[in-house]
Formats: C-alpha cells, structure tokens, sequence
C-alpha cells in the first residue's frame, strides 16, 4: 500500500555482525580471476575503510590501488560482479545465525505481522551475496522477493534508496513516497544516502559508530539496538 512505511534496512553492522569474511574473500577471489591479479596486497586492503560503501565501489578502490586502469574496471565490472556470487554461493558457510544482531529476529518477525510497514533492503552487498547472505542466516524470508536497492545497482551508495523506492512502486506508479521511507543503517554512509534521497534515517548503534558519530552525520533518529529501532518505528508509523 502506498502509505504503508518503507523500511529501508542496511544488511552488515545493521542485521548482521562480523559475516563479512566469506563475502571480502569471494570479492578478492573475483578480482584476481577476472583481472589477473596474482595477489591482493593485504596492506593496502587494510588500509581502505569498507564501512557503508558498495561492493562494486570497494572492488574499485582495490584494483585502483593494483594499478588497474579506470577503463579496464568498468569493462569488466559485471564480470567481477557475477564471479563474486559465483564464489560466494560456493563459499559462503551454510549457517551464518551466530552473526544475527540481538533482537533482530524478534523486530523482523514484528514488523512483518504488521500491515502498516513494510520490509525491504539499502544494502552496498551484490544483490546476489545479499540474497544468500541473509538467506543462511535465518533472516532472508523476511525480505524474500521484497524490493531492494543493492550495490549491483549502482557503486554510488546514494542513488540506492531512490531505487528501492521505484521497485516498492506498483507497476506503472510513482515511487513509494519519500516521507513515508526510512532508511536504517549503522554507518554515516548511511545517514547520507537517505539525505541525498530526502527520506529519514533511523542509525543504529550495532555496528563501529556510536551516538555523537552518528548524530553529528544527521541521523534523524539513533537507536542503540534492535528493540529500540522497533520503539522508533512505532513513532514514525
């Protein structure tokens, strides 16, 4: 329904916490298969902060930093995208559960009862790694079938909600109403993707950044857990 509101959820620091190994290691796996790289410099991975980007935005900033041309990475960025699926269908361990966030199950399964929201995804993740992702969690019937704005859409983190909102749209319509979408993250990237759509955002602080980090990067609202995101919610409703 076209006043329900859109719950814009983030994925990694957000739903889930610490399941990123297979998914940077499937992501290094692809840029050596499809670039040629004979190894990813360790050094320089460590040294980039992946906290809020886009898979395609981080696959980037690696190979940028491998000397890999500009040119060369936008031909072959739908190859890199499709081997990191490949290899992390392959790889991804069959049960990520222990990485669920406290509460989240509980505010999920809540949510989903009602009829006055509804459950979709901002996520910087390859919609594909997103899909399994929350799939092995536990968590991914929640969002099943659901629209979504993924980093497969765009490296730009900000053109996401714009996105998901469009897929939340009946067929022919308008984009789902931007005063009636939150976006719900961890990070500032965050907070300035639902800016730059001109939707609110709720910030959690389940992830690296906390209150003043996150207040001072204009979240509208902050939410130290899952139960409290679930209290914000019932606000905004």
């Amino acid at each position: 329904m076209a006043d329900e509101l859109l719950l814009l959820f983030d994925i990694d620091g957000t739903l889930l916490a610490g399941a990123t190994e297979a998914h940077a290691a499937a992501l290094h796996a692809a840029l050596r298969e499809v670039h040629g790289l004979p190894a990813i410099d360790r050094s320089l991975v460590r040294s980039y902060d992946p906290a809020g980007r886009t898979d395609p935005e981080i696959a980037r900033a690696i190979l940028l930093a491998h000397d890999v041309s500009a040119e060369r990475i936008d031909a072959r960025a739908d190859d890199v995208r499709v081997a990191t699926g490949e290899i992390y269908a392959r790889t991804c361990p069959a049960d990520l559960s222990q990485f669920v966030l406290p509460g989240v199950p509980e505010l999920l399964g809540a949510l989903a009862a009602r009829n006055d929201v509804r459950l979709a995804l901002v996520t910087g993740n390859y919609e594909t790694i997103a899909r399994v992702k929350l799939r092995h969690a536990g968590i991914g019937h929640w969002f099943a079938g659901g629209p979504g704005g993924f980093g497969s859409d765009s490296e730009d983190r900000t053109d996401l909600p714009a996105i998901a909102r469009a897929r939340a749209a009946a067929d022919g319509a308008p984009p789902h109403a931007r005063e009636r979408s939150v976006v719900i993250g961890d990070t500032p990237r965050d907070v300035a993707c639902a800016h730059a759509d001109e939707v609110r955002c709720i910030a959690v602080e389940t992830g690296r950044f906390r209150a003043p980090e996150l207040t001072a990067a204009g979240a509208d609202h902050v939410a130290a857990d899952a139960a409290a995101v679930g209290a914000l919610i019932d606000q905004l409703v």
